[in-house]
């Protein structure tokens, strides 16, 4: 097997392996998404997404950036193969990881009127407020375990602490939800970092054992200085993004009403969930082998190119056939009463599809060590987002929610592609610009069709199946699978000559 095949496959490897671990995560997200709909309705899923965005906003903050600094420190000192490096990398993470949780939990609540107050409108909410400050301690602490566990390149336990944390989550979540209604919203959403954190603690403890060295306070301190140095730019990114997504909300919320809020939400939580089984492979493995080759750009270009590649290939089917079903899609994972959603979920694929382009190169710019540009990048593009939607809801109304999600990745991926040519070089390969093109020209081909006949949702489906079979032939023989998905492969390569492409 040749070197550009073995990277193909790798890649292949553990995008199966997070992928399939994000269906069935998005089969349970759906089914908790379902429950929420159900027993909630637009008003209860709208509380439950500004409690989930000030905690994600506190958890982001108090983490420091530490979970994907840490990976890179971890991966950055594996890839030379220095059990020394790896011991003051883990345990620099681990005391400060510490320091961190403690220190969110305890500002959380402390502010948890002032919160509740500013966040969802009214003192009356500073108990909930308060709560969430245990959900901080243990989402600083699950991000530690996190880190340690995919800068080691550990695929396999990553995709298992996600689907059995989803699981127990879900599990309890649905019966509190079931038995309590909407007084039960807060236990439910503490219910996954603490799932996440009891299971972190599991896998983390059969992890390799480090040689019991010492390791001085000035290796610590030097540890700590790197850390905060990205984790700084890491933070300010995060904040930036958790901030801009409670902001929208609450803007949603005020401008258009709790039901339109609801509404958005069930876009956006399809749109992240279909995706994830692509973007999450980019973080579990390709983030770390990226930062191992940074240095080389040639390797380093290559790898960007062949991740983007395969995310193109396997995300492209799922983007036409949203495009195609989304009115079923919104109807039977929420209900009729989230019907204006669809609009905001199709805008959403054709930015996702701009998005599954550009993340590739937003790591190439973390791998680097770049903080400034990490932050500026993500800053100025969440600007866009929050600009467009504060300032055109009260004009356009809820479509401009997905609307401006479009707009947002429109100039965030040409901008990251600028930094990374500058930075090594870096160029599109002919086919990763040709898949690219292809898989937006034919979700817009699907929408128009869809709004001008009634055969558009089923000429969309087999615009999906007939791109799908090529992602097929072209996966198979660029990473030389072999057994029964090989044979359908060169079947697939016969029928649409994607050896050639």
């Amino acid at each position: 097997m040749t070197e550009a095949k073995a990277s193909y496959h790798r890649i292949l490897k553990s995008t199966s392996i997070i992928g399939g671990a994000s269906f069935i995560n998005i089969a349970i997200g759906v089914l908790r998404g379902k429950v929420l709909a159900v027993l909630l309705g637009p008003a209860g899923v709208g509380l439950a997404s500004l409690y989930n965005g000030l905690m994600g906003t506190a958890s982001t903050v108090a983490t420091m950036g530490l979970g994907t600094v840490g990976t890179r420190q971890i991966a950055e000192a594996c890839s030379k193969d220095d059990a020394h490096a790896i011991l003051v990398a883990r345990r620099a993470l681990y005391w400060g990881t510490m320091l961190l949780a403690v220190a969110g939990g305890l500002v959380v609540w402390s502010l948890r009127t002032v919160l509740a107050v500013y966040a969802l409108g009214s003192a009356s909410y500073s108990g909930a407020v308060g709560w969430l400050s245990i959900g901080v301690v243990l989402s600083v602490a699950g991000a530690s375990q996190g880190a340690l566990i995919q800068g080691m390149r550990r695929i396999g336990d990553i995709a298992r602490l996600n689907v059995y944390g989803s699981v127990i989550s879900t599990a309890l979540g649905i019966g509190i939800l079931w038995r309590w209604g909407s007084t039960g919203i807060v236990a439910y959403i503490l219910l996954a970092p603490a799932a996440s954190f009891a299971l972190g603690h599991l896998y983390v403890s059969k992890l390799p054992k480090t040689k019991a060295e010492s390791v001085t306070f000035p290796e610590l301190t030097r540890e700590w200085k790197m850390l905060l140095h990205l984790g700084l730019a890491m933070v300010g990114a995060g904040f930036v993004q958790q901030f801009a997504q409670l902001w929208i909300r609450i803007d949603v919320a005020k401008v258009l009403g709790p039901p339109a809020l609801g509404q958005y939400q069930a876009a956006w939580a399809i749109s992240m969930q279909y995706v994830a089984f692509v973007l999450g492979a980019m973080g579990t493995d390709y983030y770390p082998r990226l930062t191992g080759v940074i240095h080389d750009p040639k390797a380093a270009s290559r790898l960007v190119n062949e991740q983007t590649e395969i995310a193109t290939l396997l995300s492209a089917p799922i983007f036409i056939t949203m495009m195609a079903i989304a009115p079923w899609v919104i109807h039977l994972l929420y209900a009729a009463s989230f019907t204006p959603a669809i609009e905001i979920l199709r805008w959403q694929v054709l930015g996702d599809v701009l998005k599954v382009a550009s993340w590739p190169l937003g790591f190439l710019i973390l791998a680097a060590g770049d903080g400034k540009s990490f932050f500026a990048t993500e800053t100025a593009s969440l600007m866009v987002l929050t600009g467009l939607i504060t300032g055109l809801a009260p004009v356009f109304g809820l479509p401009i929610t997905g609307i401006a999600y479009l707009v947002m990745y429109s100039f965030y991926l040409p901008l990251v592609y600028w930094l990374a040519r500058r930075r090594i070089g870096f160029h599109w390969s002919r086919s990763v610009l040709v898949l690219s093109i292809a898989a937006f020209a034919l979700c817009v081909v699907v929408d128009i069709m869809t709004a001008l006949t009634r055969w558009g949702m089923l000429a969309g489906c087999l615009a999906a199946v007939a791109f799908a079979v090529f992602s097929l032939g072209r996966i198979t023989h660029m990473s030389n699978l072999g057994g029964p998905v090989g044979r359908w492969g060169e079947m697939a390569r016969q029928l649409t000559g994607s050896n050639r492409a």
